[in-house]
């Protein structure tokens, strides 16, 4: 995980750092009609190093077949 889907700049982290602060996030999700926010805690990791993360994580599943 830390090698394939963190940005350089949280490469030092230790798994526990990892798990404290992308793991263990205080957040609530508010569903409003048409969308819906995902509300993280104030001690949490920046939204665009946390979106990062995810479109690094979301980048390893391997593409859908054509049908």
């Amino acid at each position: 995980m830390r090698t394939l889907a963190l940005p350089d700049a949280l490469q030092q982290w230790s798994l526990t750092t990892l798990r404290e602060k992308l793991i263990k996030i205080g957040a609530k999700i508010v569903r409003h009609g048409r969308y819906v926010i995902f509300q993280m805690a104030e001690g949490a990791i920046p939204k665009d190093l946390f979106a990062d993360i995810l479109r690094r994580i979301d980048r390893l599943r391997p593409n859908p077949l054509p049908t």
